[in-house]
């Protein structure tokens, strides 16, 4: 059978040469696009239209996208595997200490990682601190390169993850201003910009609490979709904390669609991001060193 398919693809492929040939040799001073357009949308799309079943083929047809991928040398699969191919790394500041790991207890979803952030009085960049992280999550580990400490639903993209700002000069975290923390978390190479910036970012609410240790801002904003290529509007609940001795806040991002929003997901993620603690850990004689970036430790209990 594997034999009959082969010898029937290659006498599909011998017959569209000639206008693949074609399609390349009219346009005289084409680019590597028209050329991969051509062989990508042309002849080898013919030939692949022939073998695959004709709904997959339809749909193999539609949604070759050449400029993504000349631009990023991966096919589109928002937040999947062959998606996060050719994609840089959204930049979330957590860093894991290193001979930890991120746990979720699958009874209670209880999440725990440890993390390091500058210390307010360091000599450098790498005197670090370490901080405890914990919170509730109805939703699993996020596992993947993308992901640092994150726990989300894959099918409809609620969630919550673990974010630091980078090293900010205040006394207090009333001090700090909700849009430097805002600006942090919505930049041009953060967790919510893995397909174009957010636009329209509204904090819509800004609140302390726990005398002054945490701050929790309620957040609209738009993100792209990729699969559509519209605007989707978003709502985030978001809680932030100085731990002592830290010159960076420590924050947990918790979100969903704004129709899933209206629909009680605001629930969910504000029972995750109020059940959210950061503290300071013991200090240690050992030396502090994060995890390397291309090794991650999750573990699912």
């Amino acid at each position: 059978m594997n034999i009959t398919i082969a010898a029937a693809a290659a006498l599909l492929l011998s017959l569209q040469l000639p206008s693949i040939c074609v399609g390349l040799s009219t346009k005289p001073a084409s680019t590597r696009r028209d050329a991969l357009g051509s062989i990508l949308g042309g002849g080898a799309a013919a030939v692949a239209s022939s073998i695959m079943l004709p709904g997959k083929a339809a749909i193999a047809a539609e949604t070759t996208d050449v400029d993504n991928f000349l631009r990023t040398g991966g096919v589109s699969m928002p937040m999947g595997v062959s998606g996060q191919a050719g994609k840089a790394k959204p930049e979330t500041g957590v860093l894991l200490r290193e001979g930890t790991g991120v746990s979720r207890d699958s009874k209670s979803g209880n999440v725990l990682a440890e993390i390091l952030v500058q210390k307010s009085n360091g000599s450098d960049s790498s005197d670090f601190m370490a901080v405890v992280t914990s919170f509730q999550s109805p939703w699993a580990l996020a596992t993947g390169t993308v992901y640092d400490v994150e726990c989300r639903d894959s099918k409809t993209g609620d969630g919550a993850f673990l974010a630091v700002s980078p090293p900010i000069v205040a006394r207090s975290l009333e001090e700090i201003k909700d849009q430097v923390l805002i600006k942090s978390l919505f930049g041009p190479r953060g967790r919510f910009s893995f397909y174009g910036q957010p636009t329209d970012v509204k904090v819509k609410k800004s609140t302390m609490g726990d005398g002054g240790s945490y701050k929790v801002l309620d957040v609209s904003f738009s993100t792209l979709s990729q699969a559509t290529q519209t605007e989707v509007p978003r709502r985030s609940k978001i809680i932030a904390t100085l731990p002592k001795g830290s010159k960076q806040v420590v924050m947990l991002v918790g979100s969903a669609s704004a129709l899933r929003w209206s629909k009680g997901a605001d629930k969910a993620v504000g029972e995750a991001v109020t059940s959210f603690r950061a503290t300071a850990a013991p200090e240690t004689g050992f030396k502090l060193r994060p995890v390397s970036n291309d090794r991650n430790n999750f573990d699912e209990l």
